[in-house]
C-alpha cells in the first residue's frame, strides 16, 4: 500500500511540475493556472494576528450534518449541489508539511494532499513548521494556512478526474493530546482550553476568506487522541454561538472502518439533536 501510494505523490509531482496532466481515457486536463493562484494566494497566519469577520452574514442559522464520508466525498458532494465557497479542515501535522505524505502514510492530511494539490501550497508556509519544530509544546498553536481554492484532481480512489473542481483548505493541528498526557497526566484542562480556543482560531480564518460552507470532521481523534466529545463540544459552542450566522451550511464528515462509530456518534449526538431542536 504504503509504496503505491508514494507513488501517486511522485505523480503528483510531475503533475505539479507540468502544470496538467492526462486522464485514463486520454483526456488532457490543464490545471497550471489554477494552482499557481492557490500557491500565491496561501496565507500563513500568525497566532497573534487579529482576524476581523466579515460584515456580511447569512440570513439564517447554519445547518448542520454529520455524515459517514471522507472530507473531500463531502466536499465533492456540496459541489456536484452547486454550494459555493468551499472549506475543508485539514487536520494536520504541527512539524511536518503534508504529514507522511511522501512516505505514502495514510491519513486525512495525506489523503489531502493525494487528492488535491494542497502539498505544494504548504510550502508556502516555512514560518508554521519552523514555529512548532522549536517548541517542545505538544498543545501546538493556533497557527493556520489559509490556501484557497486548490485543485481536486484525484477521487478517493485516486483516479485522476477529468473535471477537477476546487475547495479551499484550512491547514491547523489539533493538540496532541495522548502524548501531552503521557507526559503530564493533568495535562487535560490544557487540552480542553487549546481545543477550544483554537476551534474559534479556524472558524475565523475561515469567516475572514469568506467561505460559506465548511467541512469539519473528527480533527485530532486519530493518533493525536483527542477526545471526540471534546471536539465537538469545542465546534458547537462557537458555531451556536458567535458564528450560528456566518456558514451556510458545516459537515462534519467523519469516515470509520466501523460502522458503529465512536468519533460519528460523538458529533452526531452533539450537532443532530441541536439542528433538530432549532429548527
Amino acid at each position: 500500500m504504503s509504496g503505491r501510494l508514494r507513488g501517486i505523490a511522485g505523480v503528483n509531482a510531475q503533475i505539479i511540475a507540468e502544470g496538467e496532466y492526462t486522464t485514463d481515457d486520454g483526456t488532457v486536463v490543464v490545471v497550471g493556472p489554477a494552482l499557481e493562484a492557490a500557491i500565491s494566494g496561501t496565507v500563513s497566519h500568525p497566532p497573534d494576528e487579529r482576524i476581523d469577520l466579515p460584515h456580511t452574514v447569512t440570513a439564517h442559522r447554519t445547518s448542520f450534518e454529520v455524515t459517514a464520508e471522507s472530507s473531500l466525498q463531502a466536499a465533492r458532494r456540496l459541489h456536484v449541489a452547486k454550494a459555493e465557497r468551499i472549506a475543508v479542515l485539514n487536520f494536520a501535522s504541527a512539524r511536518n508539511p503534508g504529514g507522511g505524505y511522501l512516505g505514502g502514510a495514510k491519513a486525512q492530511e495525506e489523503d489531502l494532499c493525494r487528492n488535491a494539490l494542497l502539498y505544494p501550497c504548504l510550502l508556502q508556509a516555512p514560518d508554521y513548521y519552523a514555529a512548532h519544530r522549536a517548541s517542545p509544546d505538544l498543545l501546538y498553536s493556533h497557527r493556520v494556512i489559509w490556501s484557497p481554492d486548490v485543485p481536486v484532481h484525484r477521487d478517493d480512489n485516486g483516479r485522476l478526474l477529468a473535471d477537477p473542481y476546487r475547495v479551499s483548505l484550512l491547514t491547523s493541528p489539533a493538540p496532541n493530546a495522548g502524548e501531552a498526557l503521557r507526559r503530564d497526566p493533568n495535562a487535560r484542562n490544557a487540552i480542553q482550553r487549546a481545543l477550544y480556543q483554537r476551534a474559534e482560531r479556524v472558524l475565523a480564518v475561515a469567516a475572514h476568506h469568506g467561505a460559506r460552507q465548511l467541512v469539519l470532521g473528527a480533527w485530532g481523534c486519530g493518533v493525536f487522541r483527542n477526545d471526540p466529545r471534546e471536539v465537538a463540544d469545542a465546534f458547537h459552542t462557537h458555531l451556536t454561538g458567535a458564528f450560528s450566522t456566518v456558514f451556510e451550511r458545516v459537515v462534519f464528515a467523519v469516515w470509520d472502518r466501523s460502522p458503529e462509530s465512536t468519533n460519528r456518534a460523538a458529533f452526531a449526538d452533539r450537532f443532530t439533536s441541536w439542528s433538530s431542536s432549532s429548527r
